[in-house]
């Protein structure tokens, strides 16, 4: 892990206490997150580690405002995330999260460059200027001859790899991952995690990510385990 001390202290980006969350299921309630409690500060990389079925990507779902919690308190930028505004929730996404899944979920009729400028519009920049943007974080990921091709024409590890470009073309200050290096080769990989490094380092960009990848884990400043519904480790 990187020391934390090399980091500049900043504000925290992400506070979240006392996270419940609880699915119904044939055989009774299963606790998935049970009085969770998180903070991640600006400019840092958070590895999250756990078993298979442990509520990694549920809990990722919340810190990004996809889902909502049963109950705990979830505050982002200092902004007091309210489930039930769904219309300002998705402004808040536009502006200031990016997503990286574990599977890639491109829109199948777009073209790579098309994908990656869908938060830009959204957001409501120019379809000159959002072109221009995706073409420059696609050309991060190693992708800039691929643009005109659409998801069907891409390999496993370039669509995830597109997915990467859409998720940073709008440079948010929190970035939460699923996996993102899942399904890359090593080179491809190792590129990627050199990528969320730097974007921490210098652009003061911050990453809760999700892996089972050594290398991965090993490039941020800490790595928690999610059991039992809680994250454990040391800072």
């Amino acid at each position: 892990m990187i020391p934390i001390e090399n980091v500049s202290p900043e504000a925290d980006v992400l506070v979240a206490r006392g996270i419940e969350k609880s699915y119904s299921t044939p055989r009774g309630k299963l606790q998935v997150l049970s009085g969770l409690d998180l903070t991640v500060k600006r400019g840092t990389i958070l590895a999250i580690l756990g078993t298979s079925g442990a509520g990694k990507s549920t809990l990722l779902n919340i810190l990004g405002t996809l889902d909502h919690a049963d109950a705990g308190s979830l505050l982002i930028r200092g902004w007091r995330v309210d489930p039930r505004d769904a219309r300002e929730l998705a402004r808040f996404r536009a502006k200031y999260l990016g997503f990286v899944f574990q599977f890639h979920h491109l829109l199948p009729e777009f073209s790579a460059e098309e994908n990656v400028m869908m938060p830009l519009l959204i957001a409501g920049e120019s379809p000159v200027r959002a072109r221009t943007r995706a073409r420059d974080s696609l050309a991060a990921v190693g992708l800039s001859e691929r643009w005109e091709h659409r998801p069907s024409e891409l390999s496993g590890g370039e669509a995830q790899r597109v997915a990467v470009a859409r998720a940073l073309v709008s440079e948010p200050e929190l970035v939460l991952a699923d996996e993102p290096s899942g399904n890359l080769d090593q080179q491809s990989a190792n590129a990627l995690h050199e990528l969320i490094a730097t974007l921490a380092r210098d652009r003061h960009q911050t990453f809760v990510v999700v892996t089972h990848n050594d290398r991965l884990a090993a490039i941020a400043h800490r790595v928690l385990t999610l059991e039992s519904g809680r994250l454990v480790g040391t800072d």
